[in-house]
């Protein structure tokens, strides 16, 4: 059921840390003024890595899990931000207003925490910069 409210999608290719995390600091960062959601464009799981990256910065996203397009409630969105070039590259088409691409690197292909933390933290970065210029454009008249 619509809401109102800017749709963001943001899609990585497994669904399994950089999508999830950088759903998790854009729903911490922009909370009820918009729906957040993110896939895969070849789902696989949910990285322990990246549960124990986000909950040492107070954000839990234990209970996400890698869903596919076609899981997610709405077909067009505000917002269509890929996160890693493959999945900017094998994306299929999906009708966004704004679409947006911000590569970071595969903390799986070292899967250690130390990797998935310093891609956390590149992701919050970001994250906090794109919340506070979605903040401007949602209040500009």
């Amino acid at each position: 059921m619509p809401t109102g409210k800017p749709r963001i999608l943001v899609l990585c290719t497994h669904n399994s840390a950089r999508s999830q995390m950088a759903e998790g600091f854009l729903r911490q960062e922009l909370g009820d003024a918009v729906e957040v959601f993110s896939a895969g464009t070849h789902p696989s799981r949910l990285n322990p890595h990246a549960v124990t990256a986000m909950q040492e910065v107070g954000i839990d996203i234990s209970q996400h899990y890698a869903k596919t397009i076609a899981e997610l409630p709405y077909r067009e969105w505000d917002y269509v931000i890929t996160v890693c070039d493959e999945a900017r590259e094998t994306c299929p088409y999906i009708p966004g207003r704004h679409n947006r691409h911000h590569s970071f690197p595969d903390p799986s292909v070292e899967n250690t925490l130390e990797a998935f933390r310093k891609v956390r933290d590149q992701i919050s970065v970001w994250a906090k910069a794109f919340a506070q210029e979605l903040r401007q454009e949602l209040l500009s008249p």
